[in-house]
């Protein structure tokens, strides 16, 4: 199993909405993706609660290395991506296999 954990912090408004507003979208957005990419087994969005931390984090898994390379690449997710990118201005990543 991959464990692909993504921290976001969003601007406070972009794309014509607040910061609360894009978060529900990337929440629903990828969480929606489950079932519909091979490979992704979960994909769970949280809001956090430390001022000094990250507005958004994604933590999800793969079944493999693979998996997570199909999921980078494919078209749904990208759709997802797209909108991510331009209401954050921050983002850090991490992967591991277990």
């Amino acid at each position: 199993m991959v464990k692909h954990i993504v921290f976001w912090n969003l601007k406070e408004t972009a794309e014509g909405k607040t910061k609360e507003e894009n978060a529900a979208i990337i929440k629903a957005g990828l969480e929606d993706l489950v079932g519909k990419i091979d490979g992704l087994e979960k994909a769970q969005v949280s809001r956090g609660i430390n001022p000094k931390g990250f507005d958004l984090c994604l933590y999800s898994e793969f079944s493999s290395r693979e998996a997570l390379a199909f999921y980078q690449d494919h078209p749904l997710h990208d759709q997802v991506r797209q909108y991510v990118h331009k209401v954050i201005d921050r983002r850090e990543v991490f992967d591991s296999e277990e």
